[in-house]
């Protein structure tokens, strides 16, 4: 069941091709990255708001599938879908060539909620992200 979905775009910089004219493998954690911040910016609970409670969310599980290259100046729509925030924050992604309509990508990941300080997780969600979630999901409906 997805709680919020969201969408990202990228244009693919000259910087992020490998010898093969075409995107490096790796390149694409950090558009999934670039789009989980869109997609906390959107429900209103960020990373900044979460250091500020001492908490972080390192990514402790991903799964990803390449199926198609993207290519310098491409321009890649990025959908990510909240799927849960208990025990952990679990999140979808399918990356499509705009252009072209073709899914080239898909991933998924799991983080769990730390304390910053003690470095000892924690399976349930802050209260104030909760009520994000809540908030958001309110306004959709």
């Amino acid at each position: 069941m997805s709680l919020f979905k969201s969408t990202y775009e990228v244009k693919v910089p000259f910087e992020d091709l490998d010898p093969m004219d075409i995107v490096w493998h790796g390149n694409y954690m950090r558009y999934m990255e670039q789009a989980r911040c869109d997609l906390l910016n959107k429900i209103k609970y960020t990373y900044t708001n979460m250091k500020a409670e001492g908490i972080a969310y390192p990514v402790a599980k991903m799964k990803v599938k390449y199926i198609k290259p993207a290519k310098f100046e491409d321009i890649l729509t990025v959908e990510t879908e909240l799927i849960s925030i208990e025990p952990s924050l679990d999140i979808n992604y399918k990356i499509y060539n705009k252009q072209t309509g073709d899914k080239i990508f898909e991933g998924t990941t799991m983080q769990i909620r730390i304390d910053i300080e003690t470095q000892k997780s924690i399976y349930t969600a802050p209260e104030k992200f909760i009520q994000a979630v809540k908030e958001v999901l309110n306004e959709k409906v």
